[in-house]
């Protein structure tokens, strides 16, 4: 095992237990974690750690290392709790020995708060008034359940109207809510509880009286009931969201009868006059106490469990989306279609950069087509347009037939780009100090045209849950799905990496060691000196220091410097091991790169050292085959069908070429070229078998074929199955 000195020389300074944990829920060796949380602690990132520290961590992947981070700040939080307790307990004089112990082993966030829950001060409750009355020990007889008790006897002597006891019937009563706050905290009655909801629990809902006509987009929903452990996702988020907006009543039930019969079996017993009180006690715990606080535990738990669902779909549809396939440096003209306001058209030189923009009029009511194409001539020869970007929202179609129908050069391409966003991005800060002096119609022409040359660089100036492709994304929780969209963008920027020389401030902002204050100085540098010619001048931009340096150099690529692997993603750090290696052939590194037969001779276990072992030599070797190459793959060209252009035109059994813009766990929709995108139910996808996620079939942008089942014109739905 090969492990880098800043492994071996700072070790982890977290709580070892986190070790085991995250060993026993992971499966993965104790070393592996260890080092990996060693690095973690060091300021290593994710991006960096999997690519460039395969043998301090036995080759993990992103997604493994992800975990691990993600259980320390688990383990971590769950840490913090139990020092609050402690002290909270300890604060009270009742913390002993044996709970002390018993805390600090918990490592379960419910099975925790049940511990504190008898400890947790409350606000003023029924309980806490009888207690003030002095009816504890009152309530500590009866729950002895001693036939030789007379409880009504016992009651007299708590009788106090000062106190505000003035009848036994009034000190049975505080004695009974005692005992009843008593158990609704207790561990096993919870526990009980518990079961019956994971074992038989429905999720209910209802439309609300008197809403049933704002409620019609939630009809599914007005009179609906399933077992709460095989509601999908989709289906809760859907119910939750018709409760949050006031249309729907959503409950999850158990049968009450059952599950107080069972709290009483086990609380209440001996067949004593107590014993009834304390089974009166034990039926109000359970409809006014544990009934509601473990239905909402549930709730907040079967929540939790879809919004996972919703975020691993939508960071697996934003990641593909991510790497879509780039045009690559072209000179482009982008448009953004329009009727009534027009088409904004603007003309982009082979970086991206704003070179000219206006408006023409094609569509009615104004009708200027002829302009407007001689226009379009115009600027492709002016400005050498090798291809156009046409966004495929309102007015797209018909802009796309317009384009198609003028006698372009040939060499001209003509693409039709998904714009979902690129009004967010128009009039966002990061829009609007990129073009000052233009107006929004502009900078969304601007984005349609650089997504087309390359969706990533254009695509993460976007908040993610704008650009369309999740399910339910504004319902989840907010905070772990902006965690769980930033590391899929971290993820996939420093896996393609980017051209230090040409990147904006806001995409070298995800490369791994930098951040927004490091991107910009690394652009105001570039700005005043010039291109960097080679990664180590990195090492001047102002505060990127060595770690910095260290975490993103192999992520930043250099094209035409003065080192040839500056554009690859060989590390800084292993040059000198491909230069031994060209050495050792008698070639230079340039010539290494270019020849098959030269890499033919390397044995790579003779480079092997204390600093670098056969996984990352084997990434050397096939970094040094394919330089700098672009994981995203070619860009391939796609037309839809000339007999559609509105969803009047779309009729069933119909045969269809579209782009999958969605996937969702019940299905994915498919852009068919007008308005409308289609849907292809999960039960349509498998061709007859039946399959359980739909990427088993589709992925996003992937060009299929698609048959009309059916049409809705009332609700503007289509439904296709995969051909």
């Amino acid at each position: 095992m090969y492990i880098y000195g800043e492994i071996t020389d700072a070790r982890c300074s977290m709580n070892p237990e986190f070790v085991r944990i995250i060993c026993r829920e992971t499966g993965l060796e104790s070393w592996r974690v260890e080092n990996t949380l060693n690095l973690l602690e060091n300021g290593a990132t994710i991006p960096f750690i999997s690519r460039y520290r395969k043998e301090a961590t036995g080759g993990m992947d992103e997604v493994q290392i992800a975990r691990i981070s993600d259980s320390v700040e688990r383990l971590t939080v769950i840490e913090k709790r139990k020092e609050t307790i402690l002290d909270s307990i300890e604060g009270q004089k009742k913390l002993t020995p044996e709970l002390k112990a018993r805390i600090e082993s918990i490592w379960n966030q419910t099975e925790l708060e049940d511990i504190y829950a008898p400890y947790k001060p409350r606000r003023r409750t029924l309980a806490s008034i009888a207690r003030e009355k002095g009816l504890e020990p009152l309530a500590t007889l009866l729950k002895r359940q001693d036939s030789q008790i007379n409880p009504e006897k016992e009651a007299a002597k708590y009788i106090n109207i000062d106190k505000g006891v003035e009848s036994i019937e009034d000190a049975l009563e505080g004695a009974m809510h005692i005992i009843a706050e008593n158990i609704s905290v207790n561990e096993e009655a919870r526990n009980i509880v518990r079961g019956f909801f994971r074992r038989s629990a429905r999720i209910s809902s209802r439309v609300v009286r008197g809403k049933e006509t704002e409620a019609q987009k939630y009809r599914d929903w007005f009179d609906f009931s399933e077992p709460l452990n095989r509601c999908a996702s989709h289906r809760l988020l859907a119910m939750r969201r018709g409760e949050a907006e006031g249309f729907l009543s959503v409950s999850i039930d158990i049968d009450d009868d059952l599950a107080s019969e069972a709290l009483s079996r086990r609380f209440a017993h001996g067949g004593s006059k107590s014993s009834n009180y304390v089974d009166q006690a034990v039926r109000d715990a359970y409809g006014r106490l544990l009934q509601p606080s473990v239905e909402n535990e549930f709730a907040a738990q079967s929540k939790e469990k879809a919004d996972a669902e919703a975020i691993r779909i939508f960071r697996r549809n934003l990641e593909q989306l991510l790497m879509a396939s780039p045009l690559g440096q072209k000179a482009v003209l982008g448009i953004d279609p329009g009727f009534r306001t027009g088409c904004k058209v603007v003309c982009l030189n082979r970086e991206g950069a704003l070179l000219h923009n206006e408006t023409i009029y094609p569509h009615p009511p104004v009708n200027q087509s002829r302009q407007a194409a001689a226009k379009i001539g115009t600027l492709v020869e002016q400005y050498k347009i090798e291809a156009i970007a046409i966004g495929n929202g309102t007015a797209g179609r018909e802009t796309m037939s317009f384009i198609n129908g003028l006698k372009l050069p040939h060499n001209v391409q003509i693409f039709s780009v998904n714009e979902d966003g690129a009004s967010v991005y128009s009039a966002s800060k990061t829009a609007r100090d990129e073009f000052p002096d233009y107006d929004v119609t502009v900078r969304g022409a601007v984005s349609i045209g650089r997504r087309l040359m390359d969706p990533l660089a254009e695509l993460v100036k976007i908040d993610p849950s704008s650009i369309g492709v999740g399910q339910y994304q504004k319902d989840v929780n907010q905070a772990e799905l902006k965690h769980s969209l930033d590391q899929t963008v971290v993820s996939c920027v420093n896996r393609v990496g980017v051209n230090v020389n040409t990147a904006s401030s806001h995409l070298l902002t995800y490369i791994s060691g930098l951040g927004p204050q490091l991107a910009q100085n690394i652009v105001d540098y570039r700005n005043e000196n010039g291109s960097f010619s080679s990664r180590n001048e990195l090492k001047k931009v102002p505060r990127l220091g060595p770690k910095a340096f260290e975490q993103s150099a192999g992520f930043l690529r250099i094209l035409n410097g003065e080192e040839p692997l500056d554009n690859s993603s060989v590390h800084p750090e292993s040059y000198g091991t491909v230069k031994k290696m060209a050495s050792d052939l008698g070639c230079t590194v340039q010539e290494l790169m270019t020849s098959s037969d030269l890499r033919s001779k390397i044995d790579i276990n003779r480079y092997v050292s204390e600093r670098i072992g056969i996984p990352t030599l084997k990434d050397i070797m096939l970094e040094l085959e394919k330089p700098g190459l672009d994981p995203r793959g070619p860009l391939k060209k796609f037309e839809f069908s000339h007999e559609v252009h509105t969803i009047n035109d779309v009729h069933i059994g119909m045969v269809l070429p579209g782009i999958v813009t969605n996937i969702t766990n019940f299905g994915c929709f498919v852009d068919i070229g007008i308005h409308e995108n289609g849907l292809i139910h999960i039960s349509k996808l498998g061709h007859g078998r039946r399959i359980a996620d739909p990427t088993q079939k589709v992925s996003l942008q992937q060009q299929i074929q698609v048959r009309v089942l059916d049409v809705d014109l009332q609700r503007k739905r289509i439904s296709l199955e995969l051909e």
